[in-house]
């Protein structure tokens, strides 16, 4: 009976500790479970592994578009770039800021210069074991580091309110763009001096602040940020954009130009062959179509560069004391400098595409100097007495030939010989009307008579 009884007792005192844990753990099952329902949806990537360039920027809001239209729970952008332009940096930084999207930079290779400008504008930073961010001094187009005080304080601030939305630290953020100050680092214990530049691991990131998490992949990012891997878009350049990309890199860029203005000119001036005409007008049209692709250029800039092809053709044809060619060359330029991204790289490409195509056009003009379209304004005829060509009547059939006058001869009068009227002179003596004569001499257009005695 004894026995019976603590059984007894034993099991009601399990039941109520296992009322008790269930009531402690029911509302935080519960709490999870709407947190998983919260952090629903799809996870977008958008792959920001090239140099930062309009043509990048173009694809990321094709990116953040379709991540919006299809309600994505998640944008991670995986990471692995040297940098670019700082001014589309900070405007992708804007567009990841107004994003209502979650967004978590992941940085699997390095986040250099305007790249980590874009990862610091991310809600979350995850780096891979190796990475690297940082190191954002600012360069120009050569390489060569910037020293314009204004643009170095413009994008220092620009790195320092990126990192203080994020909660960083954003001394660091200034240290890695500019050179000249000194950075205290007690949790590294270093610091940074004059002529360094703040360039951070991803275990250096972590323990600053600027780094929130590391992963070895995207999916332990994902599983991290508390969304499935069942669900994973990946966003993925077009063809146009991937044309777009090599397209408007400076130096295609300039070999393009070269291409389209020693085609087309070489056609105008030497026509007839067909195949540089052909290669200008696709060098041309690549420059416009990457440049469009690229969101450089609109359809304002194919506009002005047909018109001003078309006065520099009428030109050629129409005199027009030069008027027509400035403004073919003006709006032809216009049109050109218009569809790049960068108006000093345009002038430089077209500069140097000029001057390589005027070499190649004088050359192919002396090879083939025959066929020039010069040569339909230049009287190439030569119209000699050999090929039966004179400028005056040829009278020498006249010579020795017998007439009469018509008019007195003081010297000069109008005889009548086998029933025509040719004007003659003497050699200075008079002769009266109606006098025969015979033709002594021919001398060009000059006919000489004397009075016939022979008879």
């Amino acid at each position: 009976m004894h026995r019976e009884e603590h059984h007894s007792s034993r099991k009601m005192i399990f039941l109520t500790l296992w009322i008790v844990v269930s009531v402690i753990l029911l509302p935080l099952f519960h709490s999870g479970s709407v947190e998983a329902a919260a952090k629903g949806g799809a996870v977008f990537v958008i792959p920001v592994d090239q140099e930062i360039e309009q043509g990048l920027g173009r694809f990321m809001e094709r990116g953040f578009a379709e991540a919006a239209e299809s309600k994505a729970g998640l944008i991670l952008l995986d990471i692995n770039t040297p940098g670019g332009r700082v001014d589309t940096a900070e405007k992708l930084g804007k567009l990841i800021k107004d994003s209502s999207i979650p967004t978590v930079a992941y940085i699997r290779g390095e986040a250099a210069s305007a790249g980590s400008y874009i990862a610091l504008s991310a809600n979350k930073i995850v780096m891979k074991p190796g990475s690297i961010i940082g190191a954002a001094a600012l360069v120009d187009g050569k390489g060569q580091a910037v020293t314009d005080p204004k643009t170095i304080a413009w994008w220092k601030s620009s790195m320092a309110s990126a990192a203080e939305s994020g909660g960083r630290n954003p001394d660091i953020a200034r240290g890695m763009v500019d050179s000249k100050m000194t950075v205290a680092i007690p949790e590294l214990n270093f610091n940074k001096e004059k002529g360094q530049i703040i360039s951070l691991t991803s275990e250096e990131a972590l323990k600053l602040g600027y780094a929130d998490h590391i992963a070895s992949s995207e999916q332990e990012v994902i599983q991290w940020m508390g969304y499935s891997n069942d669900d994973v878009f990946y966003v993925k350049q077009t063809s146009a954009e991937k044309a777009a990309e090599i397209l408007t890199n400076p130096i295609v860029q300039t070999l393009l130009l070269f291409v389209g203005i020693a085609g087309v000119v070489i056609e105008l001036l030497v026509p007839g062959f067909g195949v540089p005409g052909i290669l200008g007008i696709l060098g041309f049209g690549l420059y416009f179509f990457g440049n469009y692709i690229a969101g450089f250029a609109g359809s304002e800039t194919w506009l002005l560069f047909i018109i001003g092809l078309a006065l520099l053709v009428l030109e050629m044809f129409i005199p027009s004391f030069g008027i027509l060619g400035i403004l073919g060359s003006v709006s032809l330029v216009a049109g050109v400098v218009r569809a790049a991204y960068d108006m000093q790289h345009a002038f430089i490409s077209l500069g140097i595409a000029f001057v390589a195509a005027v070499a190649v056009v004088a050359i192919i003009a002396i090879v083939f100097k025959d066929r020039g379209i010069w040569n339909r304004f230049v009287l190439k005829e030569s119209l000699t007495a050999d090929q039966g060509f004179s400028s005056v009547v040829n009278r020498e059939i006249l010579l020795g030939q017998r007439g009469v006058s018509l008019t007195p001869l003081r010297p000069a009068g109008t005889v009548l010989i086998a029933d025509e009227r040719v004007d003659v002179v003497t050699n200075g003596e008079f002769i009266a009307t109606d006098t025969l004569i015979i033709v002594s001499k021919v001398e060009g257009g000059r006919i000489v008579v004397k009075e016939d005695t022979s008879v």
